[in-house]
């Protein structure tokens, strides 16, 4: 039986483009584990898809995930508008070139044959703390901020 992991991913810069960060937060049975990483030269969608990507890279097939984002990009993309991307040969409907279509190959690849669901983090009650501290501590350049939800719950948020 395939056990069910429930991912939180994040991911934003200082600048668009400019210096950025992504974190996700994997809720595994019996731990929890954090990934962070960053860029000196990015933008806030790269790094919300990173996020992403490097998440499922972590976990192996055998897992039912539920990844929750906060990018109504990454959310849309990849359960909307990826199907015509494909379709098109990774173009728009206005026949340009999708962006960061690298990202989005690398995210179909890694969900594809796999029980992965993608939410939008506004459907939980709760926000989640994505936990960039050591990335700060390796990025000076890197900001966290902590921010208060509507509920009163804080959570933080790179750039």
């Amino acid at each position: 039986m395939n056990k069910e992991v429930v991912v939180y991913t994040d991911g934003a810069c200082s600048g668009n483009p400019g210096p950025g960060g992504w974190g996700a937060t994997i809720k595994l049975e019996e731990e929890t584990v954090e990934i962070y990483g960053g860029e000196n030269n990015t933008t806030n969608n790269r790094m919300e898809l990173i996020a992403a990507i490097k998440a499922l890279e972590y976990l192996n097939e055998n897992h039912k995930i539920i990844l929750y984002t906060d990018s109504n990009y990454v959310k849309d993309g990849i359960t909307k508008w990826i199907f015509n991307w494909k379709k098109n040969n990774w173009k728009t409907s206005a026949k340009k070139v999708v962006k960061n279509s690298d990202l989005w190959i690398q995210l179909d690849d890694l969900q594809n044959n796999r029980n992965v669901w993608v939410k939008i983090l506004e459907d939980l009650d709760v926000e989640i703390d994505i936990f960039l501290e050591k990335q700060k501590a390796n990025d000076p350049d890197l900001w966290i901020i902590e921010v208060e939800s509507a509920n009163g719950q804080n959570y933080l948020d790179v750039f």
